[in-house]
């Protein structure tokens, strides 16, 4: 492994536990009213469309950025779970809910 390799695992694997200690706390509280849903979806959508677009520029160049994936899904796997529990503990409605019942109504 180049030492470039290793920095690049080092910098995929501090941004990857960047929203574990987040995800630790909601899991222990079970408290998410702070959790700004907006800032949660926003980061969501661009770790997802930040993940496709490396995943085809290394097909389309044959170079293949493996720390990347592993930051990339990571962090999806920790927002799934902060998405869940925004909607799942959330003792006020969100501003999805809030929307959702201005155009029922």
């Amino acid at each position: 492994m180049t030492p470039n390799e290793i920095i690049g695992w080092m910098g995929s694997i501090l941004f990857a536990i960047c929203a574990l200690p987040q995800a630790i706390h909601t899991f222990k509280t079970q408290k998410v009213d702070d959790l700004n849903e907006f800032f949660i979806w926003l980061w969501f959508l661009g770790e997802v469309f930040t993940l496709w677009y490396i995943i085809v520029d290394d097909i389309t160049n044959q170079v293949y950025h493996v720390p990347l994936y592993f930051n990339y899904v990571f962090n999806l796997i920790l927002l799934f779970y902060l998405i869940y529990a925004k909607y799942r503990y959330n003792s006020t409605p969100t501003s999805l809910a809030t929307f959702k019942r201005r155009i029922i109504k």
